[in-house]
Order: C-alpha cells, then structure tokens, then sequence
C-alpha cells in the first residue's frame, strides 16, 4: 500500500493503533467533508503497532488538548510545501471544557444545559473528575 506525502496540512503520528476514527470523531474533523488519509495498524519502532492520520489543508488546526486526552503519544507535523515546518507534542491538559460528558445521572450538567467541565486528578491513571459533582470521567 502506498500512501502519498502531503504539501501543506497536518500528520498526525503516533496515534494509538486502533483508535484514529475515535480521534477524528473527538476532535471534529469530518472525514467526509476533510482530504485526509487514515493509515491503521503500521508497524512502529516505538510501540509496535500505530496509526496516522494525514490531512490535506491549510487552513487545518488541532485541538492539542482534546489530542492530549484521547490520543497523548500522538505527535503533530504542520506540513508545508512538502517539508514538516513544525513539531508539536499534545500533553494532557489540566483543565478540559465540553469534550467529555459527565454521566451522573443527578448532576447539574445532566438536567441543566451547562458546561462540561472536568479537572485532571491523577495524570498517571488519566483520571479526571466533574467540577460540578466530583464524578470519575468515563471516556
């Protein structure tokens, strides 16, 4: 199989292997509205197997918060004119609003139209908890 480089736009590398279409669906990018190429289950050095993710756009920006949380061993290549400009490494962020729902079924952001807001508890277990109720995130 032969997938084509990219002039301008982002590769997303070192995606967890299994998981692009989960990061594509967290961070917005419609695959059928976006160029872009899914590379699932390649070899990698580092952890065996991964995933790419290639998108063909300029105008292109990640999220590297909700990158941290969904996929933290992902690192970001800005491309252009066929070169990676730029590195960007997503780290897990402290701090997430509205891309994880709280599931407690009597908190205020459940019965309310609220902010989802969840603060990072344990950065080892990923864990993070509701501002509202103190609910363990389930993502």
């Amino acid at each position: 199989m032969e997938v084509t480089s990219i002039q301008n736009g982002i590769i997303i590398d070192h995606v967890p292997a299994g998981t692009a279409l989960k990061v594509l669906e967290y961070l917005k990018i419609d695959p059928s509205k976006t160029k872009l190429a899914l590379i699932m289950n390649t070899d990698s050095h580092l952890y065996g197997t991964k995933d790419i993710i290639k998108i063909e756009d300029e105008t292109e920006s990640i999220d590297l918060d909700v990158l941290g949380l969904v996929a933290r061993t992902a690192t970001v290549g800005i491309v252009r004119g066929g070169k990676i400009v730029e590195k960007k490494h997503p780290t897990l962020p402290e701090h997430v609003v509205n891309i994880i729902k709280c599931v407690n079924p009597r908190c205020v952001t459940t019965t309310e139209p609220a902010v989802q807001m969840f603060h990072l508890v344990h950065s080892d277990r990923q864990e993070y908890r509701c501002d509202y109720c103190d609910e363990e995130a389930k993502f």
